[in-house]
């Protein structure tokens, strides 16, 4: 990370040189007061938008006329004890050098792509905002793939180029020869590799000066590959209308972010949510972005993290938060955390009040999909409904409906559909890229249907119950198996659980429990084990969910995202692998 460090000296000396070009005045008119981020109402579509000049560039002029405070746009640390922070006007000079590499050295053009697969460096957020100036598609992917993934990917999407680390580039080579569109090949190491361009030295040796694009705000920005938990990834391709959705005031007061809030996302950076919680709304709102590399999870560095940084709000799954609450700390009163939120996996609601005792900050939930961001939660300062995934987000008008597209009434179990007819809202995905088939599958009526089934209260709130083909039929109860894996949660001997369906010749289905014992309770016997978590189930939900049958395992299938594989474990129980 050497170069990253002296990237100063080096900027100062272009910035006298390389001037800043002002954002928009429709931009500079329409600010929150002063200088808060610029907005669109939540129904707006403008023909144009550009993340990268109406809204990095838009901070960077802010900061020229020093009316944005002293915080970085980018904090970034490793447990070597690296930092880095970039200003935005730092950014914005390096992304635009970044442009530069891609269109001159590179020779990528407007709507090639782009395959991006790096860890939590500061490279992963010049690369984005590169594509985005130049029009450049780019395709996040977390690097837990292994060689057949990334080769998936490079085909099905005919990626023109890649950017990954020196850990990766092996696989990348060892299909490289099957990827026949793959021209450009960008490595991000202290190292070199032969066949490999140096990212860093070429963004060092590369010019400031680099003009953005003036894209069409239905223009393609992004593809996100779909968790693939049945069958094959599908590529979620976005518009720059995900960036504008930003914008929107009913998306800002998810989490209400400010000028000077220093923000934590802990997604991983293949994930839909790293893009958006970690670049799209903290620095739509002029925020500091924090990144803590963690290329593995540990809670205590995450606690450690919390107390030793000014970080004032955390974006994390449930899982995080539910690790961070069994550490044996003194305290988990974080001196300048104020706001949390959670999203990706059911949270159980003794989770949520355990957090606000132990911490003093109320725990929010959001839900959404690679198609569609973050399309539901409850917003910052809304009453919290334990165990509730909160409201709809405008533009999104949200129902629960049938297989036919029919709107069923509160209390209902049904499909979570976006309504998409007769107009689309900005921020659903426009297709899945090269296939019209399952493009037009989810289609449902007048309505997006995501897969996922959930029931809404009289009050809008929504209430998630599992993927549609997971939910489970028992003696005419349909039991969705977060209910049950949220129980069994709470039991100090489960790692993690994974609840599917399971043939039965009286009742037809009952539900089985797939369970990852935590390392204290592998040599207790399982007989008594089994009895004990059945028996847990029933005293912490209705008793028809506890699990009849019950299988140990060491670890449970998942995709590269760390989704379980339910289908996998269900097609196990019917026998049909």
């Amino acid at each position: 990370m050497r170069w990253l460090i002296k990237f100063r000296v080096l900027w100062d000396i272009h910035r006298s040189r390389c001037g800043f070009y002002p954002a928009p005045q429709y931009l500079r008119c329409q600010s929150l007061s002063g200088a808060g981020a610029p907005r669109w109402n939540d129904y707006d579509t403008p023909e144009e938008f550009n993340f990268a000049s109406d809204v990095l560039d838009y901070w960077t002029q802010m900061e020229k006329e020093g009316k944005r405070g002293p915080n970085p746009a980018l904090w970034w640390v490793n447990n070597q004890g690296d930092e880095v922070k970039w200003s935005f006007r730092e950014m914005t000079d390096l992304t635009r050098r970044a442009a530069n590499v891609f269109t001159q050295t590179c020779g990528l053009q407007e709507g090639d792509h782009l395959a991006l697969i790096l860890p939590r460096v500061p490279e992963w957020w010049l690369v984005i905002v590169a594509c985005i100036r130049t029009g450049i598609v780019f395709m996040p992917g977390t690097t837990q793939m292994k060689a057949k993934d990334i080769l998936y990917r490079l085909q099905v999407s005919k990626a023109k180029g890649i950017v990954t680390t020196d850990t990766l580039a092996p696989e990348v080579d060892s299909v490289a020869s099957e990827c026949p569109a793959l021209k450009t090949k960008l490595l991000v190491s202290d190292h070199s590799r032969k066949g490999w361009l140096d990212f860093r030295s070429l963004i060092k040796s590369e010019s400031p000066v680099h003009t953005c694009i003036k894209s069409k705000t239905l223009d393609p920005m992004a593809i996100f590959f779909t968790s693939g938990t049945t069958g094959f990834p599908k590529m979620a391709k976005h518009s720059h209308g995900l960036a504008l959705r930003s914008f929107f005031p009913s998306c800002r007061k998810l989490l209400q972010l400010k000028t000077s809030d220093v923000f934590w996302c802990l997604s991983d950076t293949g994930w839909i949510l790293a893009f958006g919680g970690s670049l799209l709304e903290p620095w739509t709102a002029g925020s500091t972005v924090f990144v803590h590399h963690l290329p593995q999870f540990d809670p205590k560095v995450i606690v450690q993290t919390l107390f030793k940084y000014p970080i004032t709000q955390c974006f994390a799954a449930p899982s995080v938060f539910r690790k961070i609450l069994q550490q044996n700390s003194a305290s988990l009163r974080f001196p300048t955390l104020e706001h949390c939120c959670t999203g990706g996996e059911a949270l159980l609601p003794e989770e949520q009040e355990l957090w606000r005792r132990q911490t003093g900050v109320l725990l929010y939930q959001a839900y959404g999909q690679s198609e569609t961001g973050i399309s539901c939660g409850t917003l910052r300062g809304m009453k919290i409904k334990p165990g509730s995934m909160g409201k709809a987000i405008p533009p999104y008008d949200i129902q629960i409906i049938d297989d036919k597209g029919n709107i069923l009434p509160p209390n209902t179990e049904g499909n979570i559909g976006i309504r998409i007819k007769p107009t689309r809202p900005i921020g659903v995905f426009m297709c899945y890229e090269s296939n019209p088939v399952k493009t037009a599958e989810v289609e449902c009526g007048d309505f997006y249907s995501s897969g996922d089934r959930a029931t809404v209260d009289a009050e809008g709130y929504f209430w998630f119950l599992g993927r549609a083909d997971d939910v489970i039929n028992a003696s005419g109860y349909r039991i969705g198996p977060a209910e049950v894996e949220n129980a069994l949660a709470e039991h100090p001997a489960v790692a993690e659980s994974a609840v599917v369906s399971s043939p039965d010749p009286i009742r037809g289905e009952v539900v089985k429990a797939f369970i990852v014992l935590t390392p204290n309770f592998l040599s207790h016997d399982r007989d008594q084990l089994t009895k004990e978590l059945q028996q847990h189930v029933k005293s912490v939900t209705a008793p028809y969910k506890y699990p009849r049958k019950v299988e140990f395992v060491s670890e449970l299938p998942k995709t590269i995202t760390g989704k379980i594989k339910r289908s996998e474990l269900r097609k196990k129980e019917f026998g049909q692998m």
